[in-house]
């Protein structure tokens, strides 16, 4: 039985870093413009620099389709938690609710924010 906690133990410190220096979305807003919709998103990530970034966000679908990205081009090491926009965001009529999801250079895609669209 000790065996097994440590090796668990073990395990899960080893998977720890990565999940804790996944990009992270911590606060988003939805505002219609027209037609469209705009999103402010928040992200906090440990930028490092070039080689260690949160490089995108994407606007999708609880079920995982995506319906919009944002390029982020540069690192934001001195400025975390960081705020970026998106106009023009076309959302599906009587979609109540969107996922957004941040991705870093190294680990991919973090988990999904879920925010709920102002009707």
């Amino acid at each position: 039985m000790r065996r097994h906690t440590l090796a668990a133990a073990l395990a899960l410190g080893l998977a720890a870093p990565a999940l804790a220096d996944a990009p992270r979305v911590i606060g988003a807003e939805a505002t219609r413009q027209g037609e469209a919709w705009r999103f402010d998103v928040t992200v906090a990530h440990s930028d490092e620099g070039w080689d260690h970034y949160a490089d995108a966000w994407e606007v999708r679908t609880p079920e995982g389709d995506v319906l919009a990205t944002r390029e982020l081009l540069h690192p934001h090491v001195t400025e975390q938690p960081f705020t970026r926009s998106l106009s023009g965001v076309a959302i599906p009529e009587g979609l109540a609710r969107v996922h957004l999801v941040a991705r870093d250079s190294v680990h991919g895609w973090g988990e999904p924010y879920a925010l709920d669209i102002p009707r």
